[in-house]
């Protein structure tokens, strides 16, 4: 088997309504470290960032992230401070969704990570399927 390219990997996500496309993220991250530290959004921190509560609460949402047998520990994302995160976890590698590559604020955090020797790893997004898109096909079901 090869040997895990990284050390300690960290993540984030809300994972409402948990999907396949929240598993190959875990599972794609988890074959590149040695231990996963995931980091599940509040509920808090999702109604300031998003404008909306999760569907499942951080209490379930933490409960079935942990049930995942990729990931080795699991804490509350608080607040957006992942540099932070980095530093208290140790982690050499954050990763993410291809789909924030390039962008102004994962620019800023690849240059802050990389002075404290972490790297940004883009994994690929599961095309066809989001919380979002789950959130309206329920909505549009209830409109019939």
């Amino acid at each position: 088997m090869a040997e895990k390219k990284y050390k300690i990997g960290y993540t984030t996500g809300v994972y409402d309504m948990f999907h396949i496309g929240h598993l190959n993220i875990l599972k794609k991250a988890k074959a590149m470290c040695d231990y996963l530290v995931v980091g599940v959004t509040t509920d808090q921190l999702s109604l300031q960032r998003k404008n909306k509560r999760p569907i499942i609460c951080e209490e379930d949402r933490v409960a079935i992230v942990e049930a995942i047998r990729y990931v080795d520990r699991v804490e509350l994302q608080e607040d957006m401070d992942k540099i932070s995160a980095v530093k208290k976890y140790g982690a050499d590698a954050v990763f993410v969704g291809s789909d924030w590559k390039g962008t102004p604020s994962w620019n800023e955090y690849e240059r802050q990570f990389a002075e404290v020797g972490c790297e940004v790893v883009y994994l690929d997004h599961t095309d066809g399927i989001s919380s979002s898109i789950l959130r309206n096909k329920l909505n549009s079901q209830s409109d019939d």
